[in-house]
C-alpha cells in the first residue's frame, strides 16, 4: 500500500514515526471520481515546518505526484503538515494548522485514533472533540416555551 510505503520512506529519511493510524477510505473532494485512502501519522523530526514540507513533497514526487494545474486533480499521494508541536506557523508556502482540517473527517477520523488529545492551537479543542463535532449532525433545540 502506498501510505505504508510513504511512511517507510520518511523513516528512511531519518523521521521518527511515533504512531500511524489505520487507513480510512473516503470519497473525493472536487471533481475526481476515485476513492482515496487516508491516514495520519505522528512524527518527530529536527526539521522545521518548511523543511518538513519540502521533504514531504520530495516523497510525493518519488511516488509519482506531479503538481500541475488543476487543484483537485487525482494524485497518487498527498502528504500534509496538519498540526505541529510548535503551535501556529505561517509563511508563503505553509500554514499550520492546516486551514481546512477542522472540516475534514478524512483527516480528523484517522488523527483521532492516534492523537485524540492533541489540541488545535487556534481553537483549543482536541482532535477527539473536533472529530466528534463532524460525526454528529447539528441538532437544534426546540424554542423555549414562554
Amino acid at each position: 500500500m502506498i501510505l505504508r510505503a510513504a511512511v517507510d520512506e520518511l523513516r528512511g529519511e531519518g523521521v521518527l514515526v511515533e504512531a500511524v493510524s489505520p487507513t480510512l477510505r473516503s470519497r473525493p473532494l472536487g471533481p475526481s471520481l476515485r476513492e482515496y485512502a487516508n491516514g495520519a501519522a505522528v512524527i518527530s523530526t529536527h526539521l522545521d515546518p518548511p523543511e518538513l514540507l519540502e521533504l514531504l513533497q520530495q516523497v510525493e514526487r518519488r511516488f509519482g505526484r506531479r503538481r500541475q494545474g488543476q487543484r483537485w486533480r487525482s494524485r497518487t499521494l498527498d502528504l500534509d503538515v496538519v498540526l505541529w508541536s510548535g503551535g501556529f506557523w505561517a509563511d508563503e508556502a505553509l500554514v499550520i494548522p492546516h486551514r481546512e482540517f477542522r472540516k475534514r473527517d478524512f483527516v480528523l477520523a484517522p488523527a483521532a485514533k492516534i492523537a485524540p488529545d492533541w489540541r488545535d492551537p487556534l481553537t483549543g479543542l482536541t482532535i477527539r472533540h473536533l472529530a466528534a463535532r463532524l460525526a454528529r449532525p447539528l441538532t437544534r433545540r426546540p424554542p423555549h416555551p414562554r
